[in-house]
């Protein structure tokens, strides 16, 4: 079955796996990860203290970027007007896309949508047959039952140190 599973992971956990220095957890499960190209741009675009370990973590070989519509419609707004182009949502958007896709595809890979933003557990966030979502640290515990990571804690606890603002909410709810 794992070899049916693709990681899809937002913005939010990337960053704040990287602030932790801990990218590395999202090959433990040994599933495919799909990085959905405006994800990549949103995490790198600016200068940030993560932009470039996510972009060096990106091109190292180990993460499949796709193409989608929502950043192929951003950068031509950006190319035709910058002032026009807006950011907000279009990660989601093209993770909601990628997802669909797996729906439609004959082949039936279930995609793993990892996620922190609290706006996206508490959405009615579209999710196929084929697709779940779960938060930063319900996959941290994961990793921790699997016996894959010693502490779901000490992560967190990393990724605060070095200055993420990790999101208080908790999900699923304890």
């Amino acid at each position: 079955m794992a070899a049916n599973l693709a990681l899809l992971p937002d913005a939010g956990p990337l960053i704040t796996l990287a602030y932790a220095d801990a990218l590395d957890l999202l090959l433990k499960p040994g599933w495919p990860i799909v990085l959905v190209d405006m994800v990549l741009h949103e995490v790198t675009r600016n200068q940030t203290p993560t932009s470039e370990k996510l972009a060096q973590w990106a091109a190292s070989g180990q993460v499949s970027v796709r193409g989608t519509r929502p950043f192929q419609q951003h950068q031509q707004t950006l190319a035709a007007n910058p002032a026009a182009a807006r950011t907000a949502n279009l990660g989601e958007l093209a993770i909601q896309e990628t997802m669909n896709d797996f729906a439609l595809d004959h082949q039936r890979q279930t995609g793993v949508f990892l996620f922190e933003d609290h706006k996206i557990a508490r959405t009615s966030f579209l999710l196929p047959g084929n697709c779940r979502k779960i938060s930063t640290r319900a996959y941290l515990l994961f990793l921790k039952q699997q016996g894959w990571l010693e502490s779901a804690a000490d992560i967190e606890r990393r990724a605060i140190q070095a200055g993420r603002s990790f999101s208080k909410l908790r999900f699923p709810p304890e």
